[in-house]
């Protein structure tokens, strides 16, 4: 089943799991809603993911990150049933995850959805190309097929040459492109990435972050990033959800979690985020004041704050900031300054 523009590649509502042998009367009770100490102490029972709603839009790199044990890599899981929900409907492709049959449940992961775990999970006795074309030899595949297919892919991600080569031949940074390239081979519709870089240095980290991006550039895939790191997740996320004790506490861009946290939570996460990194001029621009000239330069108000400064410096005039060609607002170097010497305070749009 295809997605069609427009539509949800990904919906989620009112998802609950709860793990232990009372889990089903947990959820059908007020206890549900204790704190997860109570809650384990009370019942025995751990409400991983509560009452989560969600939709992700195809083509969409979603990022859902929060500390260890908030319930992220339990709510990933359950989007195809590795784990089964307790409560709550998920559909991908607009296809009702929860009423699958085992057997159409088997397709919907060989074909529809591909994962990338931490755990590189390659097959130590299979070469490099047998690794990506695994999956497609449990469809079916014929081997010149899933072989031809496979060289493709493996050129997507820069390892041409390797295709002999053996897992333990590899580094990290490149057993992690083979996993990659192994959930890309099928041409799922959704890829769904559990921390896939937590074990890796910080150097190749940020490298295979980038070629994340560059791979969501060529293919476009819908994307489902799993990540405790704050600055993965503003660097991948078009929207990034925030979960805080199997809840989402915040979801929304990087601009809007780091321009107006829903609350200390939040806010503690962002602190250290140089804001003019991630807040446009639409975040801190003003309208004008009677008798101001505006005649001085013009920028979108999709500009990056740290990006304006030069301008602003350069101009005697206050920018002027325009959004689908009309004045939305004004920025002056006063302005800039204010906004800079005063970072650590959250602003509010069009304030």
């Amino acid at each position: 089943m295809g997605v069609s523009p427009g539509s949800t590649a990904i919906g989620v509502a009112g998802l609950w799991k709860i793990f232990g042998s009372k889990a089903r009367k947990v959820l059908d009770s007020e206890d549900r809603h204790l704190d997860p100490a109570a809650l384990r102490e009370k019942t025995g029972c751990t409400a991983a993911v509560r009452d989560v709603s969600f939709e992700v839009r195809p083509g969409e790199v979603f990022v859902v990150m929060g500390l260890s044990g908030s319930g992220k890599s339990t709510l990933v899981r359950c989007l195809t049933r590795l784990i089964e929900p307790t409560a709550g409907t998920i559909t991908i492709g607009g296809e009702d995850v929860g009423r699958a049959s085992p057997a159409r449940l088997r397709e919907i992961r060989r074909h529809q959805v591909s994962m990338v775990f931490q755990h590189f999970g390659l097959l130590p006795h299979r070469k490099v190309i047998d690794n990506v074309a695994y999956g497609l030899e449990i469809q079916g595949t014929s081997r010149a097929d899933r072989h031809a297919r496979a060289g493709d892919i493996l050129s997507l991600v820069g390892l041409d040459g390797y295709a002999d080569a053996y897992p333990d031949q590899l580094s990290g940074g490149m057993q992690q492109r083979v996993g990659l390239a192994r959930a890309l081979a099928v041409d799922p519709q959704v890829m769904l990435f559990d921390e896939p870089f937590s074990a890796l240095d910080p150097l190749i980290r940020r490298d295979m972050q980038a070629e994340v991006v560059r791979l969501h550039r060529e293919v476009g895939k819908t994307m489902v990033f799993i990540t405790h790191d704050l600055s993965e997740a503003l660097k991948l996320g078009e929207r990034i959800a925030i979960m805080r004790a199997g809840s989402i506490v915040q979801l929304g861009t990087a601009e809007e979690l780091v321009g107006a946290p829903a609350d200390d939570y939040v806010a503690d996460f962002v602190r250290d985020v140089p804001r003019s990194h991630v807040l446009t001029l639409r975040w801190i621009m003003r309208s004008p004041e009677p008798g101001e000239v505006l005649d001085g330069p013009e920028l979108p108000a999709a500009t990056l704050v740290k990006d304006a400064v030069g301008v602003a410096s350069a101009s005697a005039r206050p920018i002027r900031v325009v959004d689908g060609g009309e004045l939305a607002g004004v920025v002056d170097r006063v302005d800039l300054l204010t906004f800079l010497s005063g970072q650590d305070a959250p602003v509010k749009a069009g304030a």
